[in-house]
């Protein structure tokens, strides 16, 4: 089992030049549970996931992890308790998967201390649990793109930390692979206890997988906590400008976003009978 961690954020404000892009931001990550982070385009929600990474400096506020400022923890003790799935990950030219999954057990090694056995077996689990054995010896460059997704996430994996961030995991994958992400994700809270926030476009999905729910829009925080509490028709409107439907998933019972749209009207329970028989 994983360490529960604390990783908050305080007056977070962010932005790259004299542009603003995050402003007075608090935002806690629950320990030991699965965080999404949901909203339109360009609101904000890269960019903090960057800051809550160390990836990015706040021109005001702090990112606290354990209770002290991230900004002034030593790299390699930072990467050995967070780690972070960027939204674009980019490997060197000609690297093989088994060497760029490899790479995530890079903090554990010290200044002296050689692989060892036990660094086998964590990216022999990472390769395994994201189904990309079969393409260890393959070279990242040849890869489709969610067959490259998957790598990278199980180069996260293989780095074993309590705290695991994603931007976008789902990217480039076909449904059942998202499908396939998102449970692994849930496997590693539920059997190791690490803590995970993650972004996501998909609302639905967003909804299904998540212990607690972000929504953002303009750079602060609209609303967090239970999916079911934050993803309102009101909230998906002020968040995404688009009307929708709220009803419960009839697997889950978690919110269930009906888009709307211009060319869709509602139709009369009676109506939407006679149209499906």
């Amino acid at each position: 089992m994983t360490v529960e961690r604390s990783l908050i954020a305080e007056e977070l404000t962010l932005g790259y030049g004299d542009r603003t892009i995050v402003e007075s931001l608090d935002l806690q990550i629950p320990a030991g549970r699965v965080t999404t982070i949901v909203g339109a385009n360009a609101c904000g929600k890269s960019t903090l996931l960057k800051a809550m990474a160390r990836l990015l400096s706040p021109s005001a506020g702090q990112v606290l992890l354990d209770g002290k400022s991230i900004h002034r923890l030593p790299t390699k003790q930072v990467a050995r308790i967070l780690g972070l799935l960027p939204q674009s990950p980019l490997a060197p030219d000609g690297i093989a998967v088994s060497d760029l999954v490899s790479r995530g057990r890079h903090p554990h090694q010290g200044a002296l201390s050689r692989w060892t056995s036990a660094d086998d077996a964590a990216v022999a689990r990472a390769l395994e649990a994201t189904d990309t054995a079969h393409l260890a010896d393959r070279s990242v460059d040849e890869l489709s793109g969610g067959q490259r997704q998957r790598v990278w996430i199980a180069m996260a994996l293989a780095q074993e930390t309590d705290v695991l961030l994603l931007d976008e995991p789902t990217t480039f994958l076909d449904i059942s692979h998202q499908i396939d992400v998102l449970d692994l994700l849930t496997d590693l809270n539920r059997d190791r206890g690490t803590t995970v926030a993650m972004v996501l476009h998909d609302l639905n999905l967003a909804a299904r997988y998540a212990d607690h729910l972000v929504a953002m829009a303009g750079g602060r925080i609209i609303a967090a906590g239970d999916p079911g509490e934050v993803l309102t028709e009101e909230t998906v409107r002020e968040v995404f400008g688009l009307d929708s439907r709220v009803v419960p998933d009839p697997l889950t019972g978690r919110p269930l976003i009906i888009p709307i749209g211009r060319h869709h009207t509602l139709v009369e329970p009676e109506r939407a009978e006679t149209r499906l028989g």
